[in-house]
């Protein structure tokens, strides 16, 4: 099967830093993919670094078979791809339906796309008139989301969805997850949570200080005494 996204060899980070030091990575269509790794092992960097944000300095990046390493973001955007950052990073001055339309930039919203959008999150249809940065935390998450969304990408990066959130509204978010993945939106997972981000993933990669030194299916690593004890508690 023709992969959606590869990282080949790259090596990327800040300044004269590399971070990443040869990290491979590959999604198919329609999987949910996460990686995992301790603070500071580089997950950001790599989905930052997917996104045309930060540098590749070596290696390649493959989008749908395109060449997209060092192409700036809103390129990359509208080729398809979309990130929902760590700490969400809505605009807590605009209003829920302003945040929503500047997820879709590059093209006209209609109002089919917002319904959409509220057919999967009705609360948000009910804030759709207040201010982003009165919503509760589970609630910007959902809107850091649906802003993605609004740009109908084929692939969704997301940097710890669940980071700072009460343990019921975690389970919304992962549920939320996998009924993107189920309506056809390949997933890029990275997520401290290793065990929620394996019941969703179907592989995974583990990230230690900027190399990968694990991969294989979901199941498998839920298993692997070494992720247990990392990882999972175990």
């Amino acid at each position: 099967m023709k992969m959606l996204l590869q990282l080949e060899d790259v090596y990327a980070g800040f300044g004269t830093v590399d971070v990443l030091k040869g990290v491979s990575v590959d999604v198919k269509p329609g999987e949910i993919v996460t990686i995992l790794g301790a603070n500071g092992a580089g997950k950001s960097t790599t989905l930052m670094t997917i996104c045309g944000v930060n540098h590749c300095r070596q290696g390649r990046i493959l989008f749908d078979g395109q060449p997209i390493q060092n192409r700036a973001p809103h390129e990359i955007v509208r080729l398809g791809l979309s990130q929902v950052p760590e700490g969400r990073r809505i605009f807590p001055r605009l209003t829920v339906k302003e945040n929503l339309e500047m997820g879709a930039f590059h093209r006209q919203v209609n109002g089919d796309e917002l319904e959409r959008v509220f057919a999967q999150f009705p609360i948000l249809k009910e804030r759709q008139g207040q201010l982003g940065g009165t919503l509760s935390g589970g609630e910007q998450q959902m809107l850091a989301i649906s802003r993605a969304l609004m740009a109908r990408p084929k692939l969704l990066l997301l940097d710890e969805p669940s980071l700072g959130l009460a343990p019921m509204i975690v389970t919304k978010i992962f549920e939320i997850i996998r009924e993107i993945s189920q309506q056809g939106t390949t997933i890029l997972l990275v997520e401290q949570n290793a065990n929620m981000a394996l019941h969703v993933a179907q592989r995974g990669y583990v990230l230690e200080t900027g190399r990968i030194v694990l991969h294989d299916t979901a199941k498998n690593l839920m298993n692997n005494d070494e992720v247990k004890k990392s990882y999972l508690g175990g």
